[in-house]
This record gives C-alpha cells, sequence and structure tokens, in this order.
C-alpha cells in the first residue's frame, strides 16, 4: 500500500506539473519578458516560516507556480536578447524533463550507463562538427566558466609537469610561476577561472586589442619559461575573433599553451558559410563552450576540450576504493564534479534533432539576424559601434544618459530585451540573437519598438 502511495503521488506530480508546463509555454510569448513589479512583490510571499508537518507535493508546485512562474525572466522567449541567452529546443527541453524522472547520477558509468554512453557519443559527434583534432577529450560541465576552469586547470598540470612539479600532490606553494596572457578584452570568466587556479587575475598580461577587441599580435610579449595564451572565438560585446592561428604559431614557438574562450563563438566553426572567421582555430590546446548558448539546451551547460587527455584527466581525476572503475569512459575523471546530474543527455537531443545542416541553419539564420536588425537600427539614424560579423550587435544612441534611458524604457516596454553595456568607454545597448525561436518578424517588431522609444525619449529630451 505504501509503494502505490508513493507512486501515485510521483505520477500525480508529472500530470500537475505538465498542465503547469503547458500553461507557462503558452502564455510565455503574450508576457512582458521581465517581471512585473507586482510579480517580484509578490516573491516575499514565499518568505515564511517553515512548517512542521508535510505538505501534498500538488500544494507545493500549486505555490511555486503562481509565485514563481510570473517572476521568472523570459529568455526562452524569440524576442529575448539580453546577454547571450539561447532557448530551449523542443527535444533538449523534453530530453532535461526526462533526464529529471531519471535522476541520473553522471558521474560514473556504474551509476548511469546511458549518461555515460551518450557523453561518449557526444564527443565524437561535437569533435567532428567543431573541427577539433581526433584526439581531444570532452568534459561536460555548468558553463564556461567551469570549461575554462577545467581546460586552464589541464594546462597548468602540463606545464609544470614538464617542469618537473606535481601541482596536484604538491600545490602551488614553491611551483615554477606561469605566465599568463590575455586580451585586454577578455572575459571576466576566464579571470574568474584563473583565480581559482590560484594563478590570479591581476598577475595576467594583457595585451592591447583593436577597436572590434581582437589582440594584436604585435603586442604579444616574448614569451619564456611556463605560459598560457587565453585567446577568444566570439567577443562577448562585438563578436569578434582574436587572431588564434597567428597567435598559436607564436606560442607554440615558445611551448606555451593555446586555450580559446569560446562560449558562443566557437560554434562558428560548425558552420561552413562561418569558417573563415576561425582560421586555425584546431591549432590551440584547449576550448571551452556553452551548449546553454548556441546550441540552445537548458540552463546549464557546458563543455570542455582538451587535445591532451592525459592533463586533463590528470588534472581532474581522483580514485576511492569505493568507485567503482573498470577501464571505461567514467565521465567524472574530465571534470571537477563526481555526483552531477546527467547534462550530456540534452546535448545528445540537441545535435540529434538539429543534425549538421540544422545547426548551420540555427547558427546562420542568428548571424543573418543580427545584420538585418543593425542595418534597421543604423537606418533610422543610430550608430552601430562594431562590425556585424557574428550574432551581436552594439548600438550607441548618443550620449551615456540618453542610451542609458533608452535602454530602461526598452525594457519596460516589454516587445523585447536587451542589456546595456559599455564598450571601450561608450555607452551601448548590447543586442545578441541566440535563440531557436527568433524569425524575421520578431527582429521587424523589436527594430521598430527600439525605434519609437528612442525617438521619444530623443523628443523628450529636446523639450527639457
Amino acid at each position: 500500500m505504501e509503494n502505490n502511495r508513493v507512486e501515485n503521488e510521483s505520477i500525480g506530480i508529472i500530470d500537475t506539473f505538465s498542465e503547469k508546463a503547458k500553461a507557462y509555454i503558452q502564455q510565455s510569448e503574450s508576457r512582458n519578458l521581465f517581471p512585473t513589479p507586482a510579480a517580484l512583490k509578490d516573491l516575499g510571499k514565499f518568505d515564511i516560516e517553515l512548517q512542521d508537518s508535510p505538505l501534498n507535493p500538488t500544494v507545493v508546485l500549486d505555490e511555486l507556480d503562481a509565485l514563481g512562474s510570473p517572476a521568472t525572466v523570459v529568455n526562452t522567449g524569440a524576442r529575448y536578447f539580453g546577454f547571450v541567452i539561447g532557448g530551449s529546443l523542443p527535444a533538449s527541453l523534453g530530453a532535461n524533463l526526462l533526464a529529471g524522472v531519471w535522476d541520473q547520477n553522471a558521474g560514473l558509468e556504474a551509476t548511469s550507463p546511458v549518461a555515460a554512453y551518450l557523453e561518449m557519443v557526444c564527443r565524437k559527434w561535437l569533435i567532428s562538427l567543431l573541427g577539433l583534432p581526433d584526439q581531444t577529450e570532452v568534459g561536460f560541465v555548468t558553463g564556461a566558466t567551469m570549461a575554462n576552469f577545467t581546460a586552464l586547470a589541464a594546462a597548468r598540470h602540463a606545464l609544470l609537469a614538464k617542469e618537473g612539479w606535481n601541482v596536484e600532490s604538491d600545490g602551488l606553494f614553491g611551483a615554477p610561476p606561469i605566465t599568463v596572457i590575455v586580451g585586454e578584452e577578455v572575459h571576466v570568466s576566464v579571470l574568474k577561472a584563473l583565480t581559482l587556479l590560484g594563478m590570479g587575475r591581476n598577475r595576467v598580461i594583457r595585451v592591447p586589442c583593436d577597436n572590434q577587441g581582437r589582440m594584436q599580435t604585435n603586442k604579444l610579449p616574448v614569451l619564456s619559461g611556463p605560459a598560457i595564451v587565453c585567446v577568444q572565438a566570439g567577443n562577448v560585446n562585438t563578436g569578434a575573433f582574436d587572431p588564434v592561428e597567428e597567435i598559436c604559431d607564436i606560442a607554440h614557438g615558445k611551448n606555451a599553451w593555446v586555450h580559446v574562450d569560446g562560449a558562443f563563438g566557437l560554434w562558428a566553426n560548425a558552420v561552413t558559410e562561418r569558417k573563415h572567421l576561425t582560421p586555425g582555430l584546431e591549432k590551440a590546446d584547449s576550448w571551452a563552450t556553452d551548449a546553454h548558448k548556441w546550441l540552445n539546451t537548458p540552463y546549464d551547460s557546458g563543455i570542455a576540450f582538451v587535445k591532451d587527455a592525459k592533463s586533463l584527466t590528470a588534472s581532474m581525476s581522483q580514485n576511492a576504493a569505493y568507485l567503482i572503475q573498470d577501464g571505461r569512459r567514467d565521465p567524472f575523471i574530465y571534470v571537477p564534479e563526481m555526483s552531477r546530474r546527467a547534462r550530456g543527455i540534452e546535448v545528445w537531443a540537441a545535435l540529434r534533432s538539429l543534425g549538421r545542416n540544422g545547426l548551420a541553419e540555427l547558427i546562420n539564420r542568428s548571424c543573418d539576424l543580427a545584420v538585418s536588425f543593425a542595418n534597421k537600427l543604423r537606418n533610422a539614424g543610430y550608430v552601430i559601434l562594431n562590425d556585424v560579423i557574428l550574432n551581436q550587435v552594439l548600438v550607441s544612441f548618443g550620449d551615456p544618459e540618453i542610451t542609458n534611458r533608452i535602454i530602461k524604457h526598452i525594457q519596460e516596454d516589454g516587445t523585447c530585451w536587451c542589456s546595456g553595456t559599455v564598450w571601450q568607454n561608450q555607452t551601448a545597448m548590447r543586442i545578441s540573437i541566440s535563440s531557436w525561436r527568433t524569425s524575421a518578424e520578431d527582429i521587424d517588431k523589436s527594430a521598430n519598438a527600439i525605434i519609437r522609444i528612442a525617438k521619444e525619449e530623443v523628443a523628450i529630451q529636446l523639450l527639457c
């Protein structure tokens, strides 16, 4: 009887969830993309004393939906252009939900054969799609920050091992110093990874960049001793790419390690029409990307790639008598976490549903829509600050004060949601097109709303 009760509760909660999930998806396109003040105020209703007695799971889900759903950001929507956030492909969303029901621990093959096997399949698919060396090993992590961390940990191991130092056993006290070189426009996730690895974000050597954020190779310092050069594939503001091939040729001549931070730009290498942006990408030693950006998997999902598998496993793997390992591909030896959710299942579903052509179409469409968006705003008289070569658009409406006011009112209007940024001392609005749902109609609707709001703001300023 007890087993029947537990089973009925589990099935009942899935039925309740299904109804609420359908309603949320159906309502998402008609909602403001950011929660209303009333919805945000209602979050305070969660802040109560924890009761003594258990509650029915359906009551809990009802409460979560009533108070939580209106306070979500609709970043799965077709006109959400804030940050670089993709939507969730239907197949990947479904895989996420099914994986939640499975509740797999993806650390060991012994704890989830299906999770381990799908990671192995995804490894082969991803290496082929992205044009990386065949021997490259892959780890499935939370996002680009941990992907950068994982790859740079492998770099740290490899460089110090050449100096006769075992960093995993002996730590960094007394270790030979590693020189770390980054571009002036390095992403904060790389700096955070370096901080966590004990290499310090203030110790890096910053290389000047051009007006698109690309490292100037003639400004690279002379390399000697253990060194890591971190390059970008897709600047988070402009979408620009560092000259990876030239930097690899210089760095490898001095036995330095080259790491590519390609949170979204790495996916350009999977598309014939965009490969001209990524020459020499395969020459690097490690790469980091997000699946929850351009591959449009649910959060959280990042991927680390390391050419030297031995350095990756040496920096990540641990052992204990109770861990059942039989020589097959146990996922935990490639990533920082041991117990973790099976996010490789969603990556598999996204790739399987899209195929090579579907992925290429998604990326090319995003880039083409970015060009269209930029042209509409430029033709309306506003300044586009970047060369729109990928999915990023930077627009200035004039001085910082009016640009910030326009961004605020665009966000309040709810037609679309765009974020603000400061690019090389210029305040701008950043538009990131990453979702599988975004169409030309969405671009027209969003551009018209932005132009209308910008004109209204300029008119108000003139009256003042």
